[in-house]
């Protein structure tokens, strides 16, 4: 990200704001795995890559690959996006439903709305996806939810902090956010530091807010925000570009509208 910006003629400050970290016991994880092979399934939904990944490397603390593998074959597999179908290649397995872009929910509940399998399983990534699981409830499906790992605050957390204090003194001029999780650690850490509210205005009046995409503009939305700048493909090459196109015009309608108000 820091390289982008900079080849683009921006001068960025980088503040990780979260770690990927696996959930410490594998026993929820193994008890799905027995359901799986007794065959509890008829649709196992792949939300991410890393999800995948571990997800296979505890099953096979205690249980063959091939074992694993022709479990997950029995049932009917779902892609979100193209991280969990390069897993899915890499273990000899194709998905036979991939979600087109922008890769939320939504496309995959439409994805899924002709298919007969009522027995889902859905592999979560760092936090519950209770729209989803309502959606396909809706449908009639039963749905087994298993949790692979959990968003938490990144080890150091003063760069965040320093994102903080920026935002709030207005000494940025735009916010890029690559995921939701971001927007949800930002905002918890400001109301740590007991500036949530001037964060919260800042973002809302003065600063451009960079979204690489919907499931980013849906954590804004839940907060009152709303992007300025948004990529045609949520990509973060194109989250880069499209800030460095359209941020100068962007700042000066959103400043301008603020001085109206």
């Amino acid at each position: 990200m820091e390289v982008l910006v900079r080849r683009h003629g921006g001068e960025p400050f980088v503040a990780p704001s979260l770690k990927e970290r696996p959930l410490e016991a594998n026993t929820e994880i193994l008890g799905w795995a027995e359901r799986l092979f007794a065959g509890d399934f008829d649709m196992t939904i792949l939300l991410t890559g890393t999800g995948l990944s571990y997800l296979r490397d505890a099953v096979l603390t205690r249980y063959p690959a091939g074992q694993f593998v022709e479990g997950l074959r029995a049932t009917t597999l779902v892609a979100r996006g193209p991280k969990p179908a390069a897993v899915l290649r890499e273990l000899g397995l194709k998905a036979q439903i991939n979600v087109p872009e922008p890769n939320t929910w939504r496309e995959l509940v439409i994805a899924l709305a002709d298919r007969p399998e009522r027995r889902i399983t859905l592999q979560e990534y760092g936090r519950p996806n209770p729209e989803l699981i309502a959606a396909l409830q809706a449908n009639g499906s039963r749905v087994t939810p298993v949790s692979i790992y959990r968003w938490e605050m990144p080890d150091d957390p003063e760069p965040l902090r320093e994102a903080v204090r920026r935002i709030a003194h207005r000494a940025c001029d735009v916010v890029l956010f690559t995921t939701s999780v971001q927007v949800v650690h930002l905002l918890r850490m400001a109301e740590a530091m007991g500036l949530d509210k001037e964060v919260l205005e800042a973002l809302g009046r003065d600063l451009v807010i960079a979204s690489i995409g919907p499931v980013t503009d849906a954590a804004l939305a839940e907060r009152g925000l709303a992007p300025d700048v948004v990529p045609a493909h949520p990509k973060m090459a194109a989250l880069v570009r499209a800030a460095a196109e359209q941020s100068a015009a962007a700042l000066g309608a959103k400043r301008s509208r603020a001085r109206r108000v």
